[in-house]
């Protein structure tokens, strides 16, 4: 097993850089999911860890070793694509096991070491099959396999459940957590799912423009995110901001100077500033001083709670509620945000103002 150490690294694809300079540390053992928009550098950043891209400078360890100019093949990496890319021409068990024939392995090492891997994944009963006739969640438990059976010091997951539905997504997701946690090997994963990374990682890293906006656990980014891009990006649904400013001891919304806006524990030096509440924060509370009377456009119920779209300041907002509320397009709610739950941003920077 093994460390990733990542310094100062450049990746320029002619005159357009796609990261500017990007230092990481990911311990022996650790589960890192590198989560953000579509173009901010994640992919190519894994492809740069793989082998499979150059940087333009500065310096890759895998353990204790140097690796830029070590060829993907001499790594001791793993990785899984989004597209499964299994041999169409192979049963399951022959694609699991056609890298360890090149290894030269004998046929009892492969067996074990294939058997292994198809327990791990419950794909015993597919083991003669070929990849066509397999389901695509199905598949893709076999190019786990494929990587599993090599032992590598590192797991790279490319985007591996974008093709699956979303029942298959949960189930996968949930098997590669497990895997993680039994095989306790170092595990990269790529997704633009703030949902997947969530659920799945020790520790993600949220990448904007190639540069790292927040490396934390889940529960960190989630609760003190560092910036308002951060605040935005993680949490489904995603988090409502108002422009508010100094009213007084208080302050306001800024499109609506007669409304208070809940920003406790402001800097007295602070004049301006953006406010940001999630939709899970947000409380039915009639009559209770402060609260917001704000009238309901769209009822979305989930089941297990419901979403009330309405207007607060002018900015469309979403709030979750319980469905015993059984609120309804028209009605009018008091909704206040529980204590300590509000978060404010520099209207400039964008950075979270603790």
């Amino acid at each position: 097993m093994a460390s990733i150490t990542i310094k100062n690294i450049v990746k320029k694809f002619g005159e357009l850089t796609i990261i500017p300079g990007l230092d990481l540390e990911i311990a022996d053992e650790e589960f890192v999911v590198f989560v953000g928009p579509s173009g901010c550098g994640k992919s190519t950043l894994l492809r740069i860890i793989a082998g499979l891209e150059p940087s333009t400078s500065g310096e890759l360890f895998i353990g204790d070793t140097k690796v830029n100019s070590v060829p993907a093949s001499k790594r001791d990496i793993a990785m899984v694509f989004q597209d499964y890319a299994l041999y169409p021409h192979m049963t399951v068990y022959d694609n699991m096991a056609f890298a360890l024939e090149l290894r030269g392995m004998t046929k009892a090492e492969i067996d074990q070491k294939v058997l292994r891997a198809a327990s791990l994944l419950h794909i015993e009963p597919f083991l003669a099959r070929k990849p066509k006739a397999l389901s695509g969640g199905q598949r893709q438990r076999v190019a786990m396999g494929r990587a599993i059976v090599r032992d590598p010091k590192v797991f790279l997951f490319d985007e591996p459940l974008s093709n699956l539905d979303a029942k298959l997504r949960g189930q996968v997701r949930a098997e590669i957590k497990a895997l993680s946690q039994e095989l306790k090997t170092t595990m990269i994963f790529v997704t633009h799912d703030q949902i997947e990374a969530m659920t799945m990682a020790d520790r993600i890293v949220v990448l904007k423009g190639g540069e790292i906006q927040q490396y934390g656990r889940p529960e960190e980014v989630y609760e003190t995110p560092a910036n308002q891009f951060v605040a935005g990006f993680i949490g489904s649904p995603a988090m409502n901001f108002f422009d508010i400013r100094r009213a007084g001891a208080g302050f306001c919304f800024a499109d609506a100077p007669d409304v208070a806006a809940p920003a406790p524990g402001t800097p007295a030096n602070t004049s301006e500033a953006v406010l940001g509440i999630r939709p899970e924060h947000f409380v039915h509370a009639p009559g209770q001083p402060g609260a917001l009377p704000v009238t309901i456009h769209l009822v979305e119920p989930l089941g297990s709670d419901t979403l009330v779209h309405f207007d607060l300041a002018g900015v469309r907002s979403v709030a979750r509620v319980n469905p015993e509320l059984r609120p309804k397009a028209g009605q009018v709610l008091e909704l206040s945000v529980l204590p300590g739950k509000a978060h404010l941003f520099d209207k400039v920077s964008g950075d979270a103002i603790r």
